[in-house]
């Protein structure tokens, strides 16, 4: 109400969502009765999340600042238990670990198995270099089988906004993304969502899907992988094959380094195509 009157919808939903981060991890209680001791933990699930150093610093300036103002505006006699909390340097938070190729072909062996709609997130993310939040955002319309080249076109949604300009791309589907999508489409329900589970006219649930896909790679590979390790894998495999940096970074939805590369329209699906079935 007192800072969010001159600002946008951003800074309201940033706001909001590092407020969940808190009673999610460390319950919904009065301010009074949060101990620094429950800010570390805060601080380690962050880390654990597979969250950048950047962002783990953002979030934590976000909830510092909310608690302030809360503490000044009720008046209140007690420390900011969020105000001296030690947050590693870059140097020190844990790397998001890349996957290798043979724990790859593991997951994925594990995801057609298994064969339900979590484990096809999974597989779509595995081959695909897209964020989590980009694939369960998706509808079964933006998912185009019947084109010669199978691919997705990725592109904004009220329920699920894109990170950046250069995130809105289009996506060859080779391998398990292609295996997939197949069976997205295949699974005969009510919703045009591809996945109902995570996503809805009101959003999209990343925070719970990353949750309980961070869990299961755990207890199926190792402790060090979180799922944003596929796309990070993504980058490494397209590097592999000498893939030109213009398109590594069309194909991820990475934003562009020069100018330059905002002219024109880009890649065709073709020439993309061609090197996803490199990797």
């Amino acid at each position: 109400r007192l800072k969010g009157k001159d600002k946008d919808k951003t800074f309201i939903r940033t706001a909001n969502r590092n407020i969940e981060y808190i009673i999610k991890v460390i319950g919904n209680k009065p301010i009074k009765s949060y101990t620094s001791n429950q800010a570390g933990e805060f601080r380690d699930w962050l880390i654990e999340q597979g969250m950048s150093y950047s962002t783990v610093k953002r979030v934590f300036s976000s909830v510092r600042a909310i608690i302030n103002l809360a503490i000044n505006e009720f008046g209140l006699n007690i420390l900011n238990p969020f105000s001296k909390v030690y947050l590693p340097s870059s140097h020190n938070v844990n790397v998001i670990r890349v996957i290798p190729s043979e724990d790859l072909s593991k997951i994925q062996s594990i995801c057609k198995e298994e064969d339900d709609e979590l484990r096809w997130i999974v597989a779509l993310l595995s081959d695909s270099g897209m964020r989590l939040s980009e694939a369960l955002g998706l509808t079964k319309e933006d998912i185009n089988l019947n084109n010669s080249i199978p691919h997705i076109r990725l592109t904004p949604h009220p329920w699920r906004r894109l990170k950046t300009k250069s995130s809105e791309r289009y996506i060859p589907l080779v391998k398990d993304s292609l295996w997939a999508s197949l069976r997205i489409l295949e699974h005969n329900n009510e919703s045009n969502f591809a996945f109902p589970r995570y996503t809805s006219l009101k959003g999209c649930n990343a925070n719970s899907a990353s949750a309980a896909l961070n869990k299961w790679m755990k207890e199926k590979l190792s402790k060090q992988y979180v799922i944003h390790g596929f796309r990070h894998s993504f980058r490494d495999r397209l590097r592999a094959v000498e893939c030109p940096l213009e398109i590594i970074d069309q194909l991820g939805g990475w934003s562009f380094k020069s100018v330059g590369q905002g002219y024109g329209k880009g890649y065709e699906l073709s020439v993309l195509n061609k090197w996803m079935k490199q990797i």
